[in-house]
């Protein structure tokens, strides 16, 4: 059986919004000019002040060349940066795509390639400018926009950064590839576009492994994105739209579920996004107890730290009044925990990238199914159907591929037509996942049909990690499965075969994987065998390794986990 419908009791709300996506600014920027929009390490920016920097810099990517589809790259952290040039991109007419910093070269270049993408917006820092300015020359990328990090922060931390913090700058040609951040907003020229299709638009490429494991671009619309800020919308009390929700974005904008559930979400609401550049437990909870965040969307292991810092000593957690994980299935207790420290309701979502990404989520109010992951947002159907062929439904209570249709489903994906027929069957989203729906439509998730490993709430693809491994010389076979892990839920771990007289320790492996791949994707240890299992066919076989190490009561090898 198929549900659709608003099943978050918001009913009266209107209908889900299929409309260009920087309506949702525009429609903020007029209701709460002068309201806090972004509060980034203390430093504030109305709505009035960040519509204003929106505007200039549309006219500066303009003068860029940026016309309608022209692909703009964000490799940026959380700032105020990361809001302004999402929506001026989009009020130019371009297409956003969303880089993750910490991304090795490799990965850019093979995301930069693949997306057509003509100009680049980071940071001046270290860690960020010269990996995207080695792209120059090397792929299709033309120009970098550069955001000075001192700028942004507020007095006296702007100050003491440029005197103590000069090493963590790079150095910028003065060239012509090169555009500052003032140089683009220096200029406030209206910007108009063509009437378009919201529906057929592409506002941004999201970049996921899909169910393959191999990085494709999944083409979100302006309708897409704005219908899933509606559906999310729903999932709330209806005082939440007042325009004086407090959210706190810790989630890395890049990511599909913070630029949903954070940016867009809190923008169309009206909220002020206190947003921080990455995930430090001290700072966080020093931040709930200071400027008193109402919503605060997060993954599992966020949660579960802040538990276990409440067990440590007493905390402010009160002003929090929602907050809804993602990502990964969130533990019971985990929740029960949350939810009495708080005083909050922690609810539960599930979605994918192709989906913008919320299908279903549990509502706020008379819902109690433990493990469920909810029911379906908005105008949004789940049919869960026969795994592999997906032809018929199953009946209610048995376990299938959940697919999904609804107006956040996207196009398909960039340039590879062969892949979206692939991930779509008879017009419905396959996602790859295993659920079951109860009598009442609440739907639980079960399994994977593939190996994706959901770590602290990220994709790790275990083809990415084992390819890496067989660049070193020393690798001859070798294979990655997910173990469970108490902090981000699952971790990789690796197993390798060394060739015949050559050496290697898992300390090696380490540091030749570190060039390799993002902090997030290494994996919790690594184990070197004599030989590793093998299907009768030949190929390297997981589910004896995965039987393994449930069987293990720990893990007796070199955990390296505190390195990602």
């Amino acid at each position: 059986m198929s549900t659709t419908g608003n099943p978050g009791g918001t009913s009266g709300r209107g209908a889900v919004e299929l409309r260009p996506l920087t309506d949702l600014l525009d429609d903020a920027v007029a209701r709460h000019p002068a309201s806090p929009c972004v509060d980034f390490l203390g430093a504030k920016w109305t709505y009035g002040e960040i519509g204003d920097l929106v505007d200039r810099a549309a006219a500066g990517f303009r003068r860029l060349g940026v016309v309608e589809g022209t692909r703009v790259g964000l490799c940026l952290p959380n700032t105020p940066y990361s809001v302004v040039c999402y929506f001026a991109v989009l009020k130019a007419g371009g297409i956003v795509v969303n880089f993750n910093p910490l991304y090795v070269e490799r990965e850019l270049i093979h995301q930069v390639n693949d997306s057509g993408t003509e100009i680049m917006v980071t940071m001046d820092l270290e860690v960020m400018y010269p990996k995207v300015a080695k792209l120059l020359g090397k792929t299709c990328l033309k120009t970098i926009v550069v955001c000075p990090m001192a700028a942004i922060l507020p007095f006296p931390k702007n100050w003491l950064f440029r005197l103590f913090k000069r090493g963590d700058v790079a150095r910028v040609p003065n060239d012509a590839a090169n555009v500052s951040f003032a140089a683009l907003t220096a200029e406030k020229t209206p910007v108009t576009r063509a009437p378009f299709d919201p529906k057929t638009t592409v506002a941004v490429l999201q970049y996921t492994g899909g169910t393959t494991g191999v990085p494709k671009g999944a083409m979100l619309t302006h309708a897409n994105l704005t219908a899933n800020a509606t559906q999310v919308s729903s999932f709330v009390p209806d005082g939440f739209l007042k325009g004086d929700q407090r959210m706190l974005g810790v989630l890395p904008l890049f990511h599909v579920f913070a630029m949903t559930a954070v940016m867009n979400f809190g923008i169309r609401i009206g909220a002020e996004l206190i947003l921080l550049p990455r995930f430090e437990l001290a700072q966080v909870i020093d931040v709930i107890e200071k400027k008193k965040p109402t919503l605060f969307p997060g993954v599992p292991t966020i949660y579960t730290a802040i538990n276990r810092a409440a067990a440590e000593r007493k905390l402010d957690l009160t002003s929090m009044q929602v907050c809804i994980s993602g990502g990964a299935p969130l533990p019971g207790d985990v929740r029960a925990r949350f939810e009495e420290l708080t005083g909050c309701k922690l609810i539960e979502g599930y979605g994918l990238s192709e989906a913008s990404p919320v299908v279903t989520c549990n509502p706020v109010v008379d819902f109690d199914k433990v493990g469920s992951i909810g029911v379906t947002v908005a105008e949004t159907q789940v049919s869960i159907r026969v795994p592999v062929t997906c032809e018929t439904e199953v009946p209610e209570g048995e376990k299938g591929e959940i697919c999904v249709k609804g107006p956040q489903v996207m196009l398909g994906y960039w340039n590879r037509p062969e892949a979206t027929a692939e991930q779509f069957h008879d017009g419905w989203l396959r996602t790859g996942d295993i659920g079951w729906r109860d009598p009442d439509g609440a739907i639980f998730l079960v399994d994977r049909l593939k190996d994706i490993i959901i770590c602290g709430g990220y994709n790790v693809y275990p083809r990415v990690l084992e390819e890496a491994l067989y660049q070193h010389p020393a690798v001859e076979e070798a294979t990655v499965i997910g173990v469970p892990d108490t902090y981000r839920g699952q971790a990789p771990m690796a197993f390798v075969k060394l060739r015949a007289d050559h050496e290697a320790t898992p300390d090696d492996l380490m540091k030749h994987l570190s060039t390799w791949v993002s902090k997030i994707e290494m994996p919790k240890a690594i184990e070197i065998r004599d030989a590793l299992p093998k299907t009768m066919v030949g190929k390297l076989s997981k589910k004896e390794l995965v039987a393994e190490i449930v069987a293990r009561d720990t893990i007796d090898t070199v955990d390296l986990s505190d390195r990602g």
